[in-house]
């Protein structure tokens, strides 16, 4: 019985020092979530009007001459970026990525990468050590970008993607991530990235015309790789504040399940002393009647 009991005590020993460390964890990434929660808002507005724009041009001009960024041919050739986190420890927001750029190459590009043509540029360690382990076709120059988390080191990584692009050495160019809803809730999205995407025009829809200063051709020539470099910018904001949230979540939940393991246990470790006081009363009762008799 004392052995039970030992037992039972290192149990809730163990369960209270994770504990402690669960609560700890999700303090740390709760402040970290507010600093990357505070940069994707104020990056996405900024964002998300410069690509609008840049596809509303693409879309507007009557052929894909002086944008070779907005080329269209067939995806022979394929370059995925997922971006993942470099630690785990935030529920299933790092295997949620993997699955989903899977699922691409599965419905998607199944042939090319058949072929051999389908390559990963991985962006976080988890999403790195994925694919190598998997044997898939790597561009692993960039997988450490959140060591050091800056627009210029980013900025590598998308000059990289539009090299290639332009090189013909990718026809297509699509990134996977999770755009930042709130701590609990973070959206899987795979979203094209090169050639740039045009808006689709719906019957009726009004035309938006722009005015160039100088000439269109070197204006764009030199504003396009920028805007590409900040939706790549824009997309690991997104990702650097999902995980942090799913990592602030997961550790919420598994204070709460370590909460609700103490009870259990310490109502275990209860009966179990009450049945050991019992036998131990029992005893002494029945030796002393023993010796009377």
């Amino acid at each position: 019985m004392s052995g039970q009991l030992k037992e039972v005590r290192n149990r809730i020993k163990s369960v209270t020092s994770t504990q402690q460390i669960t609560k700890a964890m999700k303090m740390v990434s709760a402040a970290k979530l507010r600093r990357a929660q505070d940069s994707i808002i104020q990056m996405r507005p900024y964002a998300r009007k410069l690509q609008d724009m840049l596809s509303n041009i693409v879309s507007g001009s009557s052929s894909d001459g002086g944008m070779p960024l907005a080329e269209e041919r067939p995806a022979e050739r394929v370059l995925l970026i997922p971006i993942t986190s470099d630690r785990g420890l935030c529920g299933g927001y790092n295997s949620y990525v993997i699955k989903l750029t899977r699922e691409v190459i599965r419905t998607r590009y199944e042939s090319q990468h058949a072929k051999g043509n389908v390559t990963i540029l991985p962006i976080g360690k988890k999403a790195y050590e994925y694919f190598l382990r998997n044997n898939y076709k790597l561009a692993d120059a960039f997988w450490n970008i959140f060591s050091d988390l800056t627009f210029d080191n980013v900025r590598r990584a998308a000059v990289f993607a539009q090299q290639g692009f332009l090189n013909k050495e990718y026809d297509r160019v699509e990134i996977i991530y999770s755009q930042f809803k709130n701590a609990a809730t973070q959206i899987f999205v795979a979203e094209p990235y090169l050639p740039i995407p045009k808006v689709e025009k719906k019957p009726g829809a009004k035309t938006i015309d722009f005015m160039f200063e100088p000439a269109m051709e070197p204006l764009l020539r030199e504003m396009m790789p920028k805007i590409l470099n900040t939706q790549v910018f824009k997309a690991v904001l997104d990702a650097n504040a999902s995980e942090h949230g799913a990592r602030m979540t997961a550790m919420d939940k598994a204070s709460d399940n370590a909460n609700e393991m103490l009870k259990t246990l310490k109502i275990s470790y209860n009966r179990a002393r009450q049945a050991a006081i019992t036998t131990e009363l029992t005893e002494i009762v029945s030796g002393a009647a023993a010796l009377q008799g």
